[in-house]
């Protein structure tokens, strides 16, 4: 299983939904080439997220908020055969993570939801965020909203939450699909980027503490 490229390993097919994509020519795809640039130049991960000199903060966040999204929804979307309601009744990390659901429409109160509800809810919510442009504007000399980066917090958090449930329910499918390298390194940009600009609180990290990068190399 090992010798699987991860062409074939990430089927661009199991992806559940349109990836976003940045229009060539814009500052926001120079940008995105650049952080690809470094990310495959080798670079330590460290030094890969820091901000460019000269660029805004809140393009850089924009731009590693909307590539995570489609990096784990690519990961997620090749879990999701073994990510079923009878596995995973429950959105959970373990025996003492619960999380439960809550949006400013559907679902008011935190509810209850299968781990695959969960995630489908997660998905769309975050594609309909980051088509909106009032809160991702993508014209030039747009401004970003007031409240850009504890939108972005939200995000990240919550996409934080498909690590931990992949990690801790589905690890054994991960290593038999020859995956667990891609998923490492994924995880490892994007627990130095949540760090490097302080997006989430240190409590909701607590399931995956023995993961903090640095572990086992």
């Amino acid at each position: 299983a090992m010798a699987l490229c991860l062409k074939q390993v990430f089927n661009k097919d199991k992806t559940f939904r349109p990836r976003k994509k940045f229009e060539p020519g814009t500052q926001r795809f120079e940008l995105y080439k650049k952080a690809q640039a470094s990310l495959k130049s080798g670079l330590d991960l460290k030094a890969v997220v820091q901000l460019p000199p000269g660029e805004s903060i809140n393009d850089w966040i924009a731009v590693h908020v909307v590539d995570f999204f489609n990096r784990i929804n690519l990961i997620y979307g090749t879990m999701s055969e073994y990510c079923t309601e009878r596995s995973c009744p429950i959105m959970s990390g373990g025996l003492k993570y619960e999380y439960r659901w809550q949006d400013d429409s559907k679902y008011k109160k935190p509810t209850k939801l299968s781990a695959p509800q969960y995630m489908c809810m997660l998905m769309d919510w975050i594609e309909m965020l980051i088509n909106n442009e009032d809160i991702f504007p993508t014209r030039i000399g747009v401004p970003f909203p007031r409240q850009f980066q504890q939108v972005c917090t939200k995000i990240l958090t919550r996409l934080f939450r498909v690590f931990v449930h992949v990690y801790i329910h589905h690890f054994d499918s991960i290593i038999s699909m020859g995956a667990e390298a891609h998923v490492n390194t994924c995880y490892k940009h994007f627990y130095y980027f949540i760090r490097e600009f302080s997006l989430i609180d240190h409590r909701e990290l607590e399931p995956l503490v023995r993961m903090a990068p640095g572990w086992g190399g």
